[in-house]
């Protein structure tokens, strides 16, 4: 290993770490202050270590999953966190994601840029169930911390029921199982008043 090498591997871990100032939308359950990105991966992968066993495919390479959760949001340290129900941030999202993606794994050296942007890629692209699996960890961890926050995120931008299913309902594509834990959540939010009824 050159120094050149690791100097190179040291700075992309330098700029990750940028990646704590990155503030979400959702909050946390305790201190109901906004949840930073990276507390989101570590969350996210520890949900798929824990949540493994209800994935549709039952010999999921769960390492692969891992690998996908803790690199896909490093993008917004360039991009920011772009708010689920922001349809107009939304809009462009991918291209400002893309061109991160560029830049950040392109600090690495040239075999780790390459996998790690072809992991960024897969996970974008939902076509393997590894994929499918971590988008829907990635979808179900935000709405399980709405619905124990009394719908904080979704109340502070008026999101209705009817989007939050329509956003969430492709959980079922990575586990039949999250989604239908997800849907019960969703109604009893609704049910509840945390979550506004659709218009």
């Amino acid at each position: 290993m050159t120094q050149t090498r690791l100097g190179e591997q040291v700075g992309f871990i330098l700029e990750a770490d940028k990646l704590k100032e990155v503030f979400r939308q959702t909050i946390c359950t305790q201190s109901r202050r906004p949840e930073n990105d990276a507390e989101h991966s570590w969350h996210l992968c520890l949900a798929a270590i824990v949540l493994a066993e209800h994935a549709n495919e039952p010999r999921l390479d769960v390492l692969r999953v891992l690998k996908m959760l803790i690199l896909h949001d490093l993008v917004e340290i360039d991009a920011g966190d772009t708010f689920a129900y922001d349809t107009a941030r939304m809009a462009g999202q991918h291209e400002r994601e893309a061109r991160a993606a560029d830049r950040i794994f392109g600090m690495l050296p040239a075999d780790q840029a390459a996998e790690f942007r072809a992991l960024w890629d897969e996970f974008e692209d939902r076509r393997t169930p590894e994929s499918r699996f971590a988008a829907a960890i990635d979808r179900y961890q935000p709405c399980l911390l709405n619905c124990h926050t009394g719908g904080a995120a979704w109340k502070r931008h008026e999101v209705t029921v009817d989007r939050v299913i329509a956003r969430n309902s492709p959980i079922a594509e990575g586990s039949a199982a999250l989604w239908d834990e997800a849907f019960r959540m969703i109604t009893k939010a609704a049910e509840s008043g945390d979550l506004d009824p659709a218009p």
